[in-house]
C-alpha cells in the first residue's frame, strides 16, 4: 500500500495512510466491517496477528468478544502479548452483554490495574464501529492526538466515550462531561484515586465509580 510520505504513520510495520483502517481478515463480512464500510477506508489484510484493527498514529485495536470471553482463557493470552507489543499504543475494546457481563470485571481487573492499558466497554459490534469511526476521524483532523491515550481532547471523543462512561452506575451524560473535562481520558480515569473522582463529581457517586473500577 502506498501513500504520500506526508501522510501515512506506522503501527509495527504496518502503513496505516489518514483516514484509513486496516482489519484483520477474520473480520470481513462482519457487521463491524459492515458499518465501517463508508465511513472509513477499510483494507483488509492477513498476517495482522493479534492485532484485530490498525489505525493511523500507531494505534491498534484488539477486539475481545463476547464469543472469546465465554470460550476460555485464549484471550487472556492474547491480552499479555499485545501489551507486550512495545511498538503498538494498545486500546482494548470488550463486548459487554448479558451472556458475558459476568466476565466483565475480571478482565476489567487485567486490563486496566495489571496490564495498564485503556479499557472500554461495548454493547456489541455497532458500538464498536462507532468508536474505531471516532478514533479515525479524530487523528484525521490532528495526527498529533489521541483522545483515549493523550489525555488532553475530552471534548473529541464524543460521543463514543460517553456512551462508554454512561455504562459506570450513576453516571449520566452530565456526570459523563464532568469526568472527562477534569481527566481527558478513560486511561486517567481508571488510574485515579477516590479522592481525585469526589473532586469531579461528588463523594457519593465517585465511590460508586471507584468500586466500579476496582472492585
Amino acid at each position: 500500500m502506498t501513500a504520500k510520505a506526508n501522510s501515512p504513520v506506522t503501527a509495527g510495520s504496518i502503513v496505516v495512510p489518514l483516514g484509513h483502517v486496516i482489519g484483520n481478515e477474520k473480520w470481513r463480512g462482519s457487521e463491524l466491517a459492515q458499518r465501517l464500510q463508508g465511513k472509513v477506508r477499510l483494507i483488509f489484510e492477513d498476517g495482522l496477528g493479534l492485532v484485530d484493527f490498525h489505525l493511523p498514529n500507531r494505534t491498534c485495536i484488539l477486539l475481545i468478544s463476547e464469543a472469546d470471553l465465554v470460550a476460555g482463557d485464549e484471550f487472556k493470552r492474547r491480552l499479555v502479548k499485545f501489551r507486550n507489543a512495545s511498538s503498538l499504543r494498545g486500546i482494548v475494546v470488550i463486548e459487554k452483554t448479558p451472556i458475558s457481563d459476568q466476565y466483565y470485571l475480571g478482565v476489567q481487573k487485567l486490563v486496566v490495574l495489571e496490564l495498564g492499558m485503556v479499557m472500554l466497554p461495548v454493547a456489541n459490534q455497532g458500538e464498536a464501529s462507532q468508536l474505531i469511526i471516532q478514533l479515525v476521524r479524530e487523528q484525521s483532523r490532528d495526527r498529533g492526538s489521541n483522545p483515549f491515550v493523550g489525555g488532553q481532547r475530552a471534548r473529541a471523543a464524543e460521543p463514543a466515550v460517553l456512551q462508554a462512561l454512561q455504562r459506570i452506575p450513576g453516571v449520566g451524560r452530565t456526570k459523563a462531561l464532568l469526568l472527562l473535562q477534569r481527566f481527558g481520558s478513560i486511561h486517567r480515569l481508571c488510574n485515579a484515586d477516590s479522592r481525585e473522582l469526589e473532586q469531579a463529581v461528588g463523594s457519593t457517586v465517585a465511590q460508586q465509580i471507584y468500586t466500579f473500577l476496582h472492585s
